[in-house]
């Protein structure tokens, strides 16, 4: 986060990212999440989900898809990302 950024500039700049992503894919999995969670999460939090959102969305994707094991540092991140669009996805 910017030291000079507010909290309430950085929900915003979360969530534009969260929902304007290079694969369409990608912002329907982080677009929802951020909607529902973002204003919540705590500082940890938006930091590990910030540094995600600066990884490449073809590789977020296939730690999402399983298809590759994500890195340590989003492991829980994206389990639990990826709880929520699994029971939304069911609800729906």
């Amino acid at each position: 986060m910017n030291p000079t950024e507010t909290a309430e500039h950085r929900l915003k700049r979360m969530k534009m990212r969260a929902w304007h992503r290079g694969m369409k894919e990608m912002d329907l999995i982080l677009g929802p999440f951020a909607d529902a969670h973002l204003a919540a999460l705590d500082t940890a939090t938006l930091d590990a989900l910030d540094a995600l959102m600066e990884e490449n969305d073809q590789e977020i994707y296939t730690w999402f898809t399983g298809h590759t094991a994500p890195p340590a540092r989003f492991a829980g991140l994206i389990a639990t990302i990826g709880t929520f669009a699994r029971h939304r996805i069911a609800a729906g």
